[in-house]
């Protein structure tokens, strides 16, 4: 391999460990919405709360990243946080 190669994949790695600390950072202030949500009484589920994230994030997509692989990912990332909303509030915990 070339130092060039090594070095954007050490650059990869670490842009990837940022990713994950952002996604874990992300997942655990969605899981302190649903406990404000909770509090209030109101449902884990709030399309049009979604909906506002997806339009937030398809326009802040600059690329190169295709539009619909970025909100691809994001629709599975709230169902992953609704699904961590719902495990907390019946008091089991993920396997």
């Amino acid at each position: 391999m070339t130092d060039d190669l090594d070095a954007l994949r050490a650059e990869i790695d670490a842009v990837d460990r940022e990713i994950v600390d952002l996604l874990n950072r992300r997942a655990k202030l969605g899981l302190a919405a649903g406990k404000a949500k909770a509090k209030s009484g109101l449902p884990i589920t709030d399309t049009d709360r979604e909906r506002e994230v997806m339009i937030r994030v398809a326009m802040a997509n600059s690329g190169p990243l295709p539009q619909d692989a970025l909100l691809a990912l994001y629709r599975q990332l709230i169902e992953t946080i609704r699904r961590l909303e719902e495990i907390e509030k019946s008091g089991s915990r993920p396997a």
